[in-house]
């Protein structure tokens, strides 16, 4: 029983070894470019204004009026949770890279090393994301306080705490659902045609474009979609549009989703490396 133990303990520290160094050589491969890391990460702050000035004139700077629950002060609020969830969820380039690696043959890396594609890709990502916020803090920041007299004050500790959790999920949940579509490519050649319709959808059912209630009247069944938790779910959370009973439920349904992207996602690349294999990859 204590051999047994030490050596799971033993395996567990190679293994954490392994995330840590895979996590330090992603973020230092980050900062190798970091100037044009910082002007593309700055570039992404310029469609809020662009959404601010829309709204200003949907709403023709009237306080009073609202629409479907939102006033003006609140849609800027929620589009700029919105961009912070999207800063999270977004996966850039995450599904074109394994199907083109798919494609290349460079996938045969990960079935003859000891290393996991989608656990060495997940730990690129984070890497990717510690960078970015880290760049990214001042603009939020400047922009943040520039927006203040919009913005709600502090809610309860448990609205914050359920707002952070949503955004850790859906990092998950983006980081999924797009390596889900890449894995496709050990079936159809061309994905690229199904990335464009992911993030199309993406667009119109996450909440990014405009809020899910101004959409769910044409849509009725939105709301139990995967798409909801890239964006909306955590401005939602955070500007009270979700009762605080009804928080553990919502994360709930997000963790299980987590769960079935996860497992849909182990079954695709076990499927297709038997389907690549079968061709003499």
């Amino acid at each position: 029983m204590t051999v047994a133990t030490e050596s799971f303990g033993e395996e567990l520290r190679a293994r954490l070894r392994l995330k840590w160094l895979i996590l330090r050589t992603a973020i230092e491969e980050r900062l190798v470019y970091r100037a044009d890391f910082a002007f593309s990460t700055l570039v992404r702050f310029l469609p809020i204004v662009t959404q601010i000035f829309l709204w200003s004139a949907i709403f023709q700077n009237d306080s009073a009026r609202t629409m479907k629950g939102y006033n003006f002060g609140q849609m800027v609020s929620y589009y700029l949770l919105v961009m912070m969830a999207r800063a999270f969820s977004s996966m850039p380039g995450l599904s074109t890279g394994i199907a083109s690696s798919i494609a290349d043959g460079s996938v045969r890396k990960y079935l003859i090393q000891p290393v996991d594609m989608l656990d060495h890709l997940f730990w690129h990502r984070v890497a990717h994301k510690l960078v970015y916020y880290v760049i990214a803090a001042g603009p939020f920041a400047l922009v943040f306080w520039m927006c203040r007299a919009h913005l709600p004050g502090w809610p309860a500790w448990p609205v914050t705490a359920a707002f952070v959790a949503s955004l850790l999920m859906s990092f998950a949940i983006g980081f999924l659902i797009e390596a889900l579509i890449g894995l496709i490519a050990f079936w159809f050649l061309e994905v690229s045609s199904l990335i464009f319709i992911y993030m199309m959808l993406s667009y119109f059912l996450s909440g990014h474009m405009i809020p899910l209630e101004l959409l769910s009247q044409w849509i009725p069944f939105v709301d139990y979609l995967p798409f909801r938790y890239l964006a909306y779910a955590p401005a939602a959370i955070m500007l009270g549009k979700i009762p605080q009973e009804q928080l553990p439920m919502e994360l709930l349904v997000q963790a299980v989703w987590i769960a079935v992207l996860f497992i849909l996602n182990r079954v695709a690349f076990q499927r297709g490396v038997q389907r690549y294999s079968s061709y003499g990859g």
